[in-house]
C-alpha cells in the first residue's frame, strides 16, 4: 500500500482534529484555572503533564499497532477518547468553580483520557505514514499532516475565543462539545478505507514481545540519539506552554478570548514557519534540515528574549511577539519532524509503529515536563518579584534552553539525523 497526496492530505484532517481538541486544554482551561479560579500555575501544569505522562505508553500503541495490520481502528478508537477526556476536561473547570475537590477528579479523569487518546490514535496514524507512504514523499507527509495540524489548532484556539466571549460556564461546555464531537466525526469520514487489510500473522509464529522489540529500535544508534534530542528541543519547545496566555492576561490585562486568540496567532505563526521551510526545502531546496532546525531554535530564542522584553516596558507588542515566536517554532518543529519521518523507515522492518512511539513518548514526557517546569519556575518566583519579573525569568530561561537544543542539533543531525533537503515532488 503506498499512499497518495489525496490519502496524506487526508490523514492530515486526522492530525487537524487531534490539535484541536489538545490545544483546549493548553490554552481556553488553562487560561480559566488560572486568571478567572485564580488557582496556581502548577495545577494546570499538573494536569497537562498527566496527559503528556501517560504518554509514555505510546511505544506499546505503536508496537500494537505494527502487529495488528490494522492502524484505523486504533485512530478511530484513539479520537473518541480524546473527545471524552475533552469535554470531561471542561466540565471538570466548571465544576471547580464551586466544588473544587469534585472539579479536581474529573479533570484528573479527564487529561487521563486524553492522554490515552493521543496516544493511541496519534501514534498509530504516524506509523500508518510511516510505512505506507513512499521514502521520498515521508518528509514531505510530515510538513503536510503537521501544516494541518496546527492550522486546525490556530482555527479552533481563535474561534473558540470568539465564540466564549462573555464567558460563561454554558457557553464553554457548548463551544467544547461542538468542536469534540466535530472531531470525531471528520477523523471517521477522513480515514474511511484509507487503510488496506493487512493480513495478521499466522497462529503458529509466535509474535516478538513489546520489551524485546523495543529493545530492539533502541539499540539503533540513530534511534537512540535522536530519542535524547528530541527530549531536549522539545522541553524548550513546552515551556512556554502553560504561562504565555496567563502572562498576557496577568501582566497585559488581557480576557478570555484575547489570550485564547493569542494562542491562535502564535499557532499561525508556526503555520507559517513550517509553510516557508517547505516551500523553501523542498520546492527551491534551500538550506538542509539541519539548518533549518538550528535557525528555528535562535529564532524561538530572541522571541522569548523580547516577550520577557515587553513585560519591563510595557509596549503594547505581545501580538507580534508571540506571532515571531511562533514562526520560529514553526521553523524548527517541521525539520525535527521530517527527519523524524524519514528515521522511522530506516533500520530493522515492520518497527515503525515502535520508532515512532519512542519518538512520540519522549516528545511528550518532554513536553510534560517543560511545561510543568515553566508553571512551577512561576509560582516559584512570584512571591519574590513582581510578576512580570517571574515569567520574564522563565521566559529568558527557555531561551536558554532553546540555544542549547541549537548546539545539540548542530552535532546530533549532523551524525545521525538526515540533513538532505526534504523532497515535495514525487519520484525526485
Amino acid at each position: 500500500m503506498t499512499l497518495s497526496w489525496v490519502s496524506i492530505f487526508r490523514l492530515g484532517l486526522v492530525q487537524l482534529c487531534l490539535g484541536a481538541i489538545v490545544v483546549l486544554t493548553t490554552s481556553t482551561l488553562n487560561r480559566l484555572m488560572v486568571v478567572e479560579l485564580s488557582l496556581p500555575a502548577v495545577l494546570p501544569g499538573l494536569l497537562v503533564g498527566l496527559h503528556y505522562g501517560i504518554q509514555i505508553t505510546r511505544p506499546n500503541w505503536g508496537f500494537l499497532s505494527d502487529l495488528g495490520g490494522n492502524r484505523t481502528r486504533w485512530i478511530i478508537l484513539g479520537m473518541i477518547i480524546l473527545a471524552l477526556g475533552g469535554f470531561l476536561a471542561a466540565l471538570g473547570v466548571v465544576t471547580m468553580e464551586h466544588q473544587k475537590p469534585l472539579g479536581l477528579g474529573l479533570s484528573v479523569l479527564a487529561y487521563a483520557l486524553i492522554g490515552v487518546g493521543v496516544g493511541a490514535s496519534g501514534t498509530s496514524l504516524l506509523a500508518l505514514l510511516a510505512i505506507a507512504t513512499h521514502p521520498r514523499r515521508r518528509a514531505a507527509a510530515a510538513t503536510i499532516t503537521w501544516l494541518m495540524m496546527i492550522f486546525g489548532i490556530a482555527v479552533t484556539a481563535t474561534l473558540v475565543g470568539k465564540f466564549i466571549d462573555p464567558y460563561t460556564p454554558a457557553r464553554l461546555l457548548e463551544v467544547v462539545a461542538v468542536v469534540c464531537l466535530g472531531a470525531v466525526a471528520l477523523t471517521m469520514l477522513a480515514i474511511f478505507r484509507i487503510e488496506q487489510p493487512q493480513h495478521s500473522a499466522p497462529a503458529h509464529e509466535e509474535a516478538p514481545s513489546f520489551r524485546a522489540g523495543l529493545a530492539e529500535v533502541w539499540s539503533e544508534p540513530k534511534a537512540r540519539r535522536f530519542t535524547i534530542f528530541v527530549f531536549l528541543s522539545m522541553t524548550a519547545y513546552f515551556m512556554q506552554e502553560l504561562i504565555l496566555e496567563p502572562y498576557a492576561g496577568l501582566v497585559f490585562a488581557f480576557t478570555p478570548g484575547q489570550s485564547t486568540s493569542l494562542s491562535g496567532a502564535q499557532n499561525g505563526g508556526v503555520f507559517i514557519g513550517m509553510l516557508l521551510v517547505g516551500i523553501a526545502a523542498t520546492g527551491l531546496r534551500i538550506g538542509a534540515l539541519r539548518s533549518w532546525v538550528m535557525t528555528g531554535c535562535i529564532g524561538s530564542a530572541a522571541s522569548l528574549i523580547w516577550i520577557a522584553l515587553l513585560g519591563q516596558t510595557g509596549q503594547p507588542l505581545l501580538m507580534p511577539a508571540t506571532i515571531a515566536l511562533g514562526f520560529f517554532n514553526g521553523m524548527f518543529a517541521v525539520s525535527a519532524i521530517g527527519s523524524m519521518m524519514a528515521l522511522a523507515g530506516e533500520g530493522r522492518g515492520k518497527r515503525e509503529g515502535t520508532r515512532m512511539g519512542l519518538w512520540g513518548a519522549s516528545q511528550a514526557i518532554a513536553a510534560g515536563f517543560g511545561g510543568l517546569m515553566g508553571a512551577l519556575a512561576v509560582d516559584l518566583c512570584r512571591p519574590f518579584m513582581p510578576v512580570a519579573d517571574a515569567f520574564g525569568a522563565v521566559f529568558v530561561l527557555e531561551a536558554g534552553l532553546f540555544m542549547a537544543a541549537a548546539l545539540m542539533a548542530a552535532r546530533t543531525m549532523e551524525r545521525g539525523a538526515s540533513s538532505r533537503p526534504m523532497s515535495l515532488v514525487p519520484g525526485e
